[in-house]
């Protein structure tokens, strides 16, 4: 993406002009200006010049009176799905950044660019092209935080007409070498590019690492049979910088033991003194999953190996970090082993959410799973994407005897010890959460000393609902209140109106048989329940959250049929 386009130029403009300008603000390029009636393209040096004539150019700098617009050449065939989105205010939390891209359509991917900015840039992509039409439409220009958004299209290398769309799993994004697709060819051994290993490393060993002329880190590269990414670019003046390994499990461990070694080597010969830790990244999805219920498989791993292990606070995660940090302190050979077995528990939650996905992709017709945030998403050092997608029905929800009829309110009982989990510190969590939804939510107080529930009382559209609750069961997965391979399975209750709870059941149970059957939820229509003040019976739905969305919305469903009717039958007769 190195050509750019440049708009609103005066008729005055001249090729020495924006040679001046470019020499000015120190942006290379590579060929002459090609000006137009009104435009002008150029091609710069790289990606990354690129972005600073994008930044430092575009709404800033006046040529002949007229404000220059810069931003990617992209030719009509290629604007299709991917957008480029830039000045994001430098410490958004990513759940406001998704919840803003999800109002526009099914988000994909939200890939973070690396930028010498203040503020964050991000290329996403939307599941069709009317939706990323919109996305521009309406980002371009908004106000976040005091900074104006920038939204352009940046060149759709799906938009080709080679080979059909949609290639590959949605969301994740293809690393390492090309795989093969064609089963007439050998199989390629088993390269885990889905979940890398990524550490930190000191900035000062960095060049020991690399050696003379790249020789070293292409030895280890042959040895290991990896891919290593140094990114040394990251983070300018940083202590510590980024290195990704591609390889098998064994691979990816033996690349790791050797970096360690020489990063020892290298610390005796220039005297350095202080304690080198491993340091190992892991997205933040994952790391719930990690640490185990009470902390148990961290702790487990500590004592199988003899190392102290501590991972970074989850507050410090923002839109420019979404990885935690994971210090084991330990020997050489202590520090290799946990590795290894930090890397298996990471793999198997990936490994697990896929499965996961992949027995649901079918349950709820038009859903992109990747994007709900249900699951994990994206791969480790990547951005989760979050969907505002509409759940079935979502237009016929009601409430009898409430103020707002397109309001609902649904009462999710969790766990009592994921009670902070799901509050956070100091209420951030949930917070956040309210605000990404759309929703009230609260929790209500505990029943009893030993009770093992507690009631989550959820207000707000079905599309706020589908959000809210999605995050819940998600943040439930996450933290390890149920285990790996296990669903995540809580019971919901929705009030409806006694006189309608006859045609939820239906004739002889027909219509809730017909519904568990289509839902796969456990739900109970208790036929000597006594109304409440409001006259209202409670519905108890039991699933996994697919299937409690799918009975929630059918049984608003049958709520709206009846209020329907019964609007027309006390329409005045003319």
């Amino acid at each position: 993406m190195n050509k750019l386009y440049i708009g609103n130029v005066s008729a005055q403009a001249t090729e020495e002009d924006f040679e001046s300008i470019f020499e000015q603000w120190k942006i290379p390029y590579v060929r002459p200006f090609l000006l137009k009636s009104g435009y002008a393209f150029v091609e710069c040096q790289d990606e990354k010049a690129a972005m600073k004539a994008i930044d430092v150019l575009s709404g800033k700098v006046e040529l002949h009176g007229q404000v220059l617009e810069v931003e990617h050449s992209v030719s009509k065939r290629q604007r299709n799905c991917k957008l480029q989105i830039r000045n994001i205010p430098p410490h958004m939390q990513w759940e406001v950044l998704d919840s803003t891209l999800a109002q526009y359509g099914s988000v994909e991917s939200c890939e973070q660019v690396n930028t010498d900015t203040e503020t964050a840039v991000v290329n996403v992509r939307y599941s069709t092209k009317d939706q990323a039409r919109l996305a521009i439409e309406k980002l371009n220009g908004t106000m976040m935080e005091k900074y104006a958004l920038k939204v352009s299209y940046i060149p759709d290398e799906k938009a080709g007409p080679e080979g059909p769309p949609g290639v590959g799993r949605r969301g994740f994004n293809a690393r390492g070498p090309p795989r093969s697709s064609s089963p007439c060819l050998g199989a390629r051994p088993k390269v885990q590019s889905d979940v890398p290993l990524r550490i930190l490393v000191p900035t000062q060993f960095v060049g020991a690492i690399i050696g003379k002329e790249g020789a070293t880190i292409r030895n280890i590269t042959k040895q290991t049979h990896s891919k290593i990414d140094i990114h040394r670019k990251e983070n300018a003046g940083a202590a510590e910088k980024p290195i990704t390994i591609h390889s098998t499990p064994e691979g990816c461990t033996s690349a790791c033991r050797t970096i360690m070694e020489i990063m020892q080597k290298e610390a005796i010969d220039t005297k350095f003194t202080e304690e080198m830790p491993l340091k190992v990244l892991a997205h933040n999805n994952f790391v719930g999953r990690l640490i185990g219920k009470e902390g148990r498989n961290l702790k487990k791993i500590e004592q199988d190996t003899g190392t102290k292990i501590t991972i970074s606070p989850y507050h410090d995660l923002t839109v420019y970090n979404q990885e935690r940090t994971i210090t084991v302190k330990g020997n050489l050979e202590a520090c290799t082993k946990a590795q290894e077995e930090m890397m298996i528990k990471i793999r198997e939650a990936y490994d697990s959410d896929m499965a996961a996905m992949n027995l649901q992709s079918n349950l709820i017709p038009g859903l992109n799973l990747n994007a709900l945030g249900l699951f994990p998403t994206g791969t480790p050092g990547m951005s989760p994407s979050v969907s505002s997608v509409p759940s079935s029905g979502a237009q016929g929800g009601c409430s009898f005897g409430q103020g707002h009829p397109e309001s609902e309110t649904v009462h999710l009982f969790i766990p009592a010890l994921a009670v902070g989990a799901i509050i956070g510190k100091q209420g951030q969590h949930i917070k956040q959460l309210s605000h990404f939804a759309g929703a009230s939510i609260k929790i209500a107080p505990a029943e009893g000393m030993d009770s093992k529930l507690r009631m989550v009382i959820i207000n707000g559209p079905p599309e706020a609902q589908f959000k809210a609750q999605c995050r819940i069961f998600s943040k439930l997965k996450e933290e390890n209140f149920f285990g790996p391979r296990e669903e995540v399975k809580l019971e919901a209750h929705i009030k409806v109106p006694s006189c309608a709870a006859g045609r939820v059941i239906g004739k002889g149970g027909k219509t809730v048989t017909d519904l568990q059957n289509m839902s796969c939820a456990d739900v109970v229509v208790p036929r000597d329940q006594t109304p409440d003040e409001n006259d209202d019976v409670v519905v108890k739905i039991n699933g996994h959250f697919f299937a409690c969305q799918l009975a929630q919305r059918r049984i608003q469903e049958i709520l709206s049929h009846v209020k329907r009717q019964q609007q027309q039958q006390t329409k005045p007769t003319p």
